[in-house]
């Protein structure tokens, strides 16, 4: 089962309310506050980031198991934890960049009703 979250588009602006993703060196804002579920992310120049996610929107559900999700598909970035909150991975599938995302807690980094 899975479901939709958000569409995430790369900027070079700085955006109002953005949080740090210290592993990816990024800065991102809550899909929860965009009335379209649009999360942006300005990555620092030193992001380790694969190059065809900082160029490629990405589309992201909410899943109950990662692993179901991206067996047998081509992994991009491999599962991996943002603050305490959430497990994503990153896959490439119908040429499009899927994100998917297990909630370990509700909210956004320390804001629970985001």
């Amino acid at each position: 089962m899975y479901e939709f979250d958000h569409v995430g588009i790369t900027t070079t602006v700085k955006q109002p309310n953005e949080d740090w993703v210290a592993q990816s060196r990024v800065w991102v804002t809550s899909p929860r506050n965009h009335p379209e579920h649009i999360e942006f992310l300005r990555y620092e120049p030193d992001s380790t980031v694969p190059e065809i996610i900082k160029a490629n929107p990405h589309i992201a559900f909410r899943v109950e198991n990662l692993a179901s999700h991206i067996e047998g598909q081509e992994i991009i970035i491999p599962p991996f934890v943002v603050g305490d909150f959430l497990e994503v991975a990153f896959v490439r599938k119908y040429n499009t960049i899927f994100e998917y995302m297990r909630y370990l807690r509700d909210g956004w980094f320390g804001n629970k009703d985001d």
